[in-house]
């Protein structure tokens, strides 16, 4: 499947042309992953699950597509990874209704200012 024009392809010559322009940062970037990827609590590939729902909520073509493939390698099935992007979207939809407070609040404010 073609990737859209909105996201360019990502290949190994761009990767390294970032990587170059911050290399300290990078290198830094690299260790913080793979250190939060190794089991521990959980397992890998409970991680790569919430990954691939982060993925989702986060709207990230390039971590879903890097993360739905590492869930699978790690023993995920179709039906987990679905699952837990359901649970993303749950959590997606319910903190945009959570923060309509913030909305009714500013409502109550501008009522009473303009009495």
């Amino acid at each position: 499947m073609e990737e859209h024009a909105m996201y360019p392809k990502t290949t190994r010559e761009l990767a390294e042309k970032k990587a170059a322009l911050a290399p300290k940062n990078i290198e830094a970037w690299r260790n913080f992953s793979k250190t939060v990827f190794e089991p521990g609590a959980l397992d890998e590939k409970t991680k790569q699950l919430i990954a691939v729902a982060i993925g989702h909520v986060t709207q990230c073509p390039y971590c879903i597509r890097a993360h739905t493939p590492l869930a699978m390698r790690k023993g995920a099935t179709q039906e987990e990874i679905m699952e837990a992007i359901w649970i993303a979207a749950e959590m997606r939809a319910g903190a945009a209704y959570a923060h309509a407070t913030i909305a009714m609040e500013e409502i109550e404010k501008f009522n009473s200012r303009n009495k």
